[in-house]
């Protein structure tokens, strides 16, 4: 089983918040920075890599019970979402990758 905690260590990802979900276990990623898309789409466990930081991004990843979500490009996060997250115990992290080299490394990771 791969946790939050083996992603963030393998990728060298920054904690931006929600540091009590690292023990999520990891099923397998997905990438879209629309919302209702990825409400759509995303599925239990999954990794979401997305730009957007608005606060509905949590709500999205608690109401779809995804393991964490991952901000590429160091995209600067609102201090409202990171806020959230800590309450909502999601891990918020962050990257300098771009979602494409974040998603194959990822995959690399889950095999």
């Amino acid at each position: 089983m791969f946790t939050v905690k083996n992603l963030v260590e393998e990728l060298k990802l920054e904690i931006v918040a929600g540091e009590r979900g690292m023990i999520n276990l990891i099923t397998d990623v997905y990438i879209g920075d629309l919302l209702s898309w990825v409400m759509a789409k995303v599925d239990d466990g999954n990794i979401w890599i997305t730009i957007q930081t608005h606060e509905n991004i949590v709500a999205v990843a608690v109401l779809k019970d995804l393991s964490c979500v991952i901000i590429s490009e160091n995209a600067m996060i609102d201090n409202d979402t990171i806020t959230r997250a800590n309450v909502e115990e999601i891990p918020l992290l962050r990257s300098s990758l771009n979602s494409y080299q974040l998603a194959l490394r990822i995959g690399e990771l889950l095999k």
